[in-house]
């Protein structure tokens, strides 16, 4: 590995530690749920298998080559597979996350909004930063055919104009990319919130008009 791409991969490190550390604070994450990944080149950095996200050390997060083989660290997470594909499906993906976050969890045990977008358009931000977020059918943890649907839906709204950036996994919750760290978040935090909200409302609110959201298409150019 040259000295460039040993720089990239330990800011990487860094980032992920810091990322899973604050999801913990915060309570979007508990015990050894959820998982992180960055793309780091034509590699992949990811968290362990039953890694607690609080409570990462960097130099035992997995590192996997451009065929997926692991070169460093302990096992990679059984969900390396989706990452992986989510990278190769969305040139745009350069960090995953995923989480058990307990709103978006709960939506989908008492039933989501639709199959197509679990959450209705309540908040011109769900609509600017998370957009559509269709629902994954139940398959266990790190089930392979999961990347399947996954990747089949990102395909299926680009092709509409409508490009994603999160998924959720029934009953087990969201997965969120963007091209750095931040933008993850971004998403992640914004679907959480909106999930909380409806729930907390009963809910009960009506989506914004297509007039509100035909003006966040024109003005910030939602992917709506």
């Amino acid at each position: 590995m040259t000295e460039t791409s040993g720089t990239a991969v330990d800011r990487a490190r860094d980032e992920i530690v810091r990322v899973g550390t604050s999801l913990f604070a915060r309570g979007y994450v508990h015990a050894s749920a959820g998982n992180i990944s960055a793309r780091v080149g034509d590699c992949h950095l990811i968290t362990p298998t039953d890694a607690a996200l609080g409570f990462l050390d960097p130099h035992r997060l997995a590192l996997v080559d451009p065929g997926g083989e692991q070169i460093a660290g302990d096992r990679a997470s059984k969900t390396l597979t989706l990452h992986r594909r989510i990278c190769a499906a969305d040139p745009t993906a350069g960090f995953v996350i995923h989480t058990h976050s307990t709103h978006l969890v709960a939506l989908t045990l008492g039933g989501v909004w639709r199959q197509d977008d679990v959450l209705p358009p309540i908040t011109p931000y769900y609509v600017m930063k998370v957009g559509h977020v269709p629902l994954i059918p139940y398959h266990r943890p790190g089930d392979p055919r999961v990347a399947d649907l996954v990747t089949a839906r990102i395909a299926e709204r680009a092709v509409g104009g409508t490009p994603i950036r999160a998924v959720m996994l029934d009953r087990l919750g969201p997965v969120v990319w963007g091209p750095d760290a931040a933008s993850a978040l971004a998403v992640l935090e914004e679907l959480e919130e909106t999930a909380r909200l409806w729930l907390m409302t009963d809910r009960r609110p009506e989506p914004l008009p297509a007039h509100a959201i035909d003006e966040l298409r024109s003005t910030f150019r939602a992917a709506w």
